[in-house]
């Protein structure tokens, strides 16, 4: 089989990467992606944020996203016998044969679909920042879109936003380090690497650049093609 799914992840200029990707296929076809980025910069972090992946992905097929979603809450919910794990935001795509793409995100990563001819962003953050923009004060929100307002560990079954792509679209997550790339750089990737996802998530966490001050933050992506019966991951 053709490669259906694949990830990428590139650390920022301060270690340790906190984000983290998975994929599973299922025995049914379907396949789970998910992006977790790590709030902060913790030594356990990273273990925490891949755990937190690898959980929601093998989840999402068999329960579906909020499922998996707040199951994988749980790793943040209880540190065994670490001192703490720290928070994390996750975006969730279950994309099966020849049907809708299931989404499901907390926090401020995102999840993109190109239809072929337009890139769109199917998610909507839950920072302050985009409350204030919701609620008309454009000026303020730009200072408060770091500012997280819904991460795994205070997620519930009324938090948890939910959606569906169409059938036959690419599908993107990305965690906040894609934020500075404009859409119209992102767009222009997804269509020079469309019918390749590795080269794809490759070129998206490449192309994040330092700001002003020199910081990168961690990028990571996940890119799903559209399966139709009798697709799966190569």
């Amino acid at each position: 089989m053709p490669l259906r799914a694949a990830t990428a992840t590139r650390e920022g200029s301060t270690p340790p990467n906190m984000d983290a990707a998975a994929i599973f296929e299922s025995e049914t076809g379907a396949i789970a992606a998910a992006v977790v980025d790590g709030i902060g910069k913790d030594p356990v972090g990273a273990k925490a944020m891949q755990l937190v992946a690898d959980v929601a992905v093998r989840i999402a097929p068999s329960r579906q996203i909020l499922a998996a979603i707040l199951t994988a809450a749980g790793v943040i919910d209880d540190a065994g016998t670490e001192d703490h794990v720290p928070d994390g935001v996750i975006a969730v795509a279950l994309t099966s044969p020849g049907d809708v793409t299931l989404i499901g995100w907390v926090g401020d990563s995102h999840i993109y679909s190109w239809n072929g001819e337009r890139l769109l962003r199917r998610t909507t953050p839950h920072t302050m920042g985009e409350y204030l923009r919701q609620n008309g004060d454009i000026d303020l929100a730009p200072e408060h879109d770091n500012w997280v307002r819904i991460a795994l560990s205070t997620a519930t079954p009324a938090t948890v936003a939910l959606a569906e792509i169409p059938h036959g679209e690419l599908v993107i997550i990305a965690s906040d380090g894609l934020d500075e790339t404009l859409l119209e750089e992102i767009e222009a990737l997804v269509k020079q690497h469309a019918e390749d996802p590795q080269a794809l998530a490759d070129a998206l966490v490449g192309a994040v650049r330092e700001d002003d001050e020199g910081h990168r933050d961690d990028a990571t992506v996940a890119v799903l093609l559209p399966l139709i019966v009798g697709d799966g991951v190569g």
